[in-house]
């Protein structure tokens, strides 16, 4: 075990997520208020996107800004196809479910993006400020291919098609991150100083009680699950892992930093519990839930705090140093 990967379980961030599993598995009656769950969320978004601004203000908008843009909404787009075919075919699973659980990976996690800049942080690989923007802009495409798949976008399962748009772009985390974003970015620095106070010195306490709240979320709907196999249980587990190395392997074929280019591996391999369940409720209602969140929530979201992001971190440097000593 390297020591980036020893740094992810000793980070309290990680931790605190490790205790609400315990707890929750230990049946414990400890619980999180939603209303403060809910509060903390947006604490935690509005803080991401504010500094994610700050810092493009201060790079400004570069080829290389473009590119990692490029790249992730690429992504996005192209994910659901390989996760569609894999739940398809090693799967078993229906056009219908397939097609709303590949939506799911091909989106993002801001949590796990947001945990991923912290132990980021800590190795001294921080990434672009810009991969915020990446983060948002990875959201929804993924859900539109999601429904292509699962039977073509004429259809929204009586829906009124307004209706689901206005979800899948103007979900609550797409309009805060982007909106922190655009405010940081116009502040800039000397803006967010009169705010940062608030938005730096709680932000690791918010997420480490944040995080044991997922964990006990995460725990309890797994003792729950019912209609999930073990075949499902593998891709919840592989899907990830590939993902995050082929993001990974573009970030730095586009020439970004060994912390941008990881950030972009953990885009790819987080999948989404909020935005795309919200979008698939109205598009695909007779998907099942039990499938959708219990592979992303219980299985991909715990997988990829405890082990994956510090695989993708050292995978990151390790390409890194293949690029450089490459004639």
């Amino acid at each position: 075990m390297d020591a980036s990967t020893l740094q992810t379980f000793t980070s309290p961030v990680v931790l605190f997520f490790v205790l609400g599993v315990a707890a929750a598995f230990a049946r414990s009656d400890l619980a999180i208020p939603e209303a403060i769950a809910k509060g903390m969320s947006l604490y935690l978004m509005a803080a991401i996107g504010l500094k994610g601004g700050v810092a493009v203000s201060k790079s400004g908008i570069d080829g290389t800004v473009l590119a990692a843009l490029g790249a992730g909404i690429a992504a996005s787009f192209l994910i659901p196809f390989l996760a569609y075919a894999v739940l398809k075919g090693f799967g078993r699973l229906d056009r219908i479910n397939a097609g709303a659980v590949a939506a799911h990976y091909g989106s993002v996690s801001v949590v796990t993006f947001v945990t991923a800049v912290e132990i980021l942080d800590a190795q001294s690989k921080p990434p672009g400020g810009y991969m915020v923007a990446v983060m948002a802009a990875m959201e929804t495409p993924a859900i539109l291919t999601g429904l292509l798949l699962a039977r073509g976008l004429g259809s929204q399962g009586g829906q009124p098609k307004g209706e689901l748009l206005h979800e899948v772009f103007f979900n609550a985390s797409v309009v805060l991150l982007l909106g922190a974003f655009g405010i940081g970015l116009i502040g800039g620095a000397d803006g967010f100083a009169e705010v940062s106070p608030f938005f730096e010195a709680g932000f690791k306490g918010v997420l480490c009680i944040f995080l044991l709240d997922m964990g006990l979320i995460a725990a309890r709907r797994m003792m729950d699950a019912r209609a999930l196999t073990w075949r499902l249980a593998a891709i919840a587990i592989g899907l990830p892992l590939l993902n995050g190395f082929l993001g990974t392997a573009l970030g730095t074929v586009i020439g970004l930093d060994v912390g941008s280019a990881a950030a972009l591996g953990v885009l790819c391999a987080s999948a989404s519990y909020i935005a795309v369940p919200a979008a698939m409720r109205l598009a695909l209602p007779e998907a099942d839930p039990g499938i959708y969140l219990t592979m992303s929530l219980s299985l991909t979201f715990p997988f990829n705090i405890l082990i994956n992001i510090g695989l993708i971190s050292a995978t990151a440097s390790l390409l890194a140093g293949i690029g450089a000593a490459a004639p």
